[in-house]
């Protein structure tokens, strides 16, 4: 099948039969999650050792480019909580500006891979794997935040889990009760208020309350972040607290628009820059996939297309850069919430976009008084709520297989990197795949008499179970002279060149016994291979008085 560029945003059907009430519904939706990702957007930025307006251009730009150009209804884009490991280390290791090439060439690998429509490869990641470098990185987000949650006087906090450690150990004397109270209040409110006006909530008995119920609704729909953010740093400035806030690190969030510029770009560079590159380009295609599946489970609309989703997570990823943002991909608790709030089509992730670029353009004055504890307490709520931690209590329900495969992705990514865990994951997994494949293969004597040997084949003979055949080799070797030997090949399902090189080896040791190999009952893909390869003339031509068993 020759290859065709397929580029076709889910805008363009979505938005067929578009009305006022898909309109409504999207823009309350887009609102709503625009004003959820403010927060989240700097919390990211700062966490990753970049400026908190990184995470807010980020979360503008590339979240209306992913809903322009994305495969997805309801998917919202921007910068996520699992890149904050990824980008702290590269930003320590290679500095921000190769961290800004590393993401624009991350966004080519990207598009690549959904120009050249692998988008599915992602689905062959095992779910264990995933499982283990989501928590992984939950626990390293949420050690990562330790400092500014405990208000510890540190100027710069090591990529390394155990040197965090060591270094929030040594600075527990600058302890700032302060920043603590206000982080914990900030994680208990973010706990409690959706709970406060859920239906379970005594406060529902009082909506049909003459003057209430309209209350009730409204702060139904206010996201907890933002109640958090607000009331929180009021009570900061009023009370004049003694805690940093961005203003006291950064400076304060500029109001006007990003410049566009070109980092320092060259060849040298980028060879240099592979690794961060692919793990960039990974761990985007894995979240970002895998959080268009959840939108597709949740929302009920049309399933997304990943390869579009992923050419425009490149085209993202590709311009973000320019503007000095850091890497985007897929968020899966925007996304539910956009579906949750009524979104239906990308025109929701468009109004996001704009709903947060209007708020920065017009108050990002006041964001110098938000304190980094707050900011802490909201990450520290959402790495607990991105792990999957009742994995843990049941890992007794799976084999051993799986345990391994989650266990060790979790203890290299919060040990090394993720870049190391997600490797060996994969590496290790094939292992598996290949012993238990390879333990799938049988190979069953018939109990025949005379000169006749009968085996009959069961599985797949590829590379990993060709061992199995020694066991006819010994037999045709220990036994009688000019046999016959007859494989019954009616239950073997696939053949791969190392299994058709074994039964070339089987030939040649029937040969010096003056014997004869037939292969019986052979399916369409064996069949092919032994055709292809010659290896059924060569049997043909040494046994001319017996009929080819092909």
């Amino acid at each position: 099948m020759p290859f065709s560029f397929i580029f076709r945003p889910r805008l363009l059907d979505a938005v067929r039969g578009y009305d006022r009430d898909r309109l409504v519904r999207d823009l309350g939706a887009g609102v709503t999650v625009g004003i959820v990702a403010l927060p989240l957007a700097m919390a990211f930025a700062i966490a990753s050792g970049l400026k908190p307006e990184a995470g807010l251009w980020t979360a503008i730009i590339a979240g209306l480019l992913i809903s322009l150009f994305g495969g997805s209804n309801v998917q919202i884009g921007g910068p996520a909580g699992a890149f904050i490991v990824i980008v702290y280390g590269i930003v320590e290791r290679y500095g921000l500006p190769n961290l800004l090439i590393s993401t624009a060439c991350a966004g080519v690998l990207l598009f690549a891979l959904g120009l050249l429509r692998l988008g599915r490869l992602v689905r062959y990641v095992p779910v264990s794997i995933v499982i283990g470098f989501t928590n992984g990185i939950a626990v390293l987000i949420a050690s990562s935040q330790l400092k500014d949650w405990l208000g510890l006087a540190v100027p710069k906090m090591p990529a390394d889990f155990f040197a965090q450690l060591k270094v929030l150990g040594e600075n527990l004397a600058t302890f700032n009760p302060y920043a603590f109270a206000l982080g914990t209040a900030c994680i208990a409110g973010l706990f409690l208020w959706p709970r406060l006006w859920g239906e379970r909530s005594p406060i529902q008995a009082a909506i049909h309350l003459p003057g209430l119920s309209s209350t009730i609704r409204l702060n139904k729909r206010v996201p907890a972040p933002i109640v958090a953010l607000v009331t929180l740093t009021l009570v900061s400035w009023y009370f004049k607290l003694p805690v940093e806030t961005i203003g006291t690190r950064f400076g304060g969030i500029p109001s006007g628009l990003p410049a566009f510029a070109l980092p320092a770009f060259s060849w040298e560079t980028v060879k240099q820059l592979v690794t961060p590159t692919v793990t960039i380009a990974l761990l985007g295609a894995i979240e970002s996939l895998l959080c268009a599946r959840v939108a597709d489970q949740v929302s009920g609309l049309p399933r997304h297309d990943p390869n579009q989703e992923l050419m425009a997570q490149g085209l993202a990823n590709i311009l973000v850069p320019f503007f000095g943002g850091m890497p985007a991909t897929g968020t899966i608790a925007r996304t539910v919430t956009n579906v949750r709030a009524g979104g239906s089509t990308p025109v929701a992730g468009v109004i996001h976009a704009l709903t947060i670029a209007a708020v920065v353009l017009a108050a990002a004055p006041l964001a110098i008084h938000v304190p980094l504890a707050v900011l802490a307490g909201v990450l520290l709520f959402v790495a607990w709520n991105m792990g999957e931690w009742k994995e843990f209590a049941q890992l007794r329900k799976y084999s051993g297989h799986y345990r391994l495969l989650m266990l060790g992705t979790f203890f290299l990514t919060v040990v090394f990197d993720l870049t190391v865990a997600v490797q060996v994951g994969l590496a290790l997994a094939c292992a598996l795949f290949i012993r238990k494949m390879s333990s799938l293969f049988n190979v069953e004597r018939i109990p025949s008499e005379g000169a006749l040997l009968h085996f009959k084949l069961y599985g797949s003979l590829f590379f990993g179970a060709v061992s199995k055949i020694d066991q006819v080799v010994q037999a045709v070797e220990n036994g009688p002279e000019a046999p016959v030997v007859v494989l019954d090949a009616l239950q073997l399902v696939h053949l791969d060149t190392s299994g058709l090189d074994s039964l070339r080896q089987l030939h040649k040791v029937v040969l010096l016994r003056a014997g004869t190999l037939h292969l019986e009952h052979l399916q369409d893909q064996p069949r092919e291979v032994i055709d292809r390869s010659g290896f059924g003339a060569e049997l043909a031509a040494n046994r001319p008085s017996l009929e080819v068993a092909l």
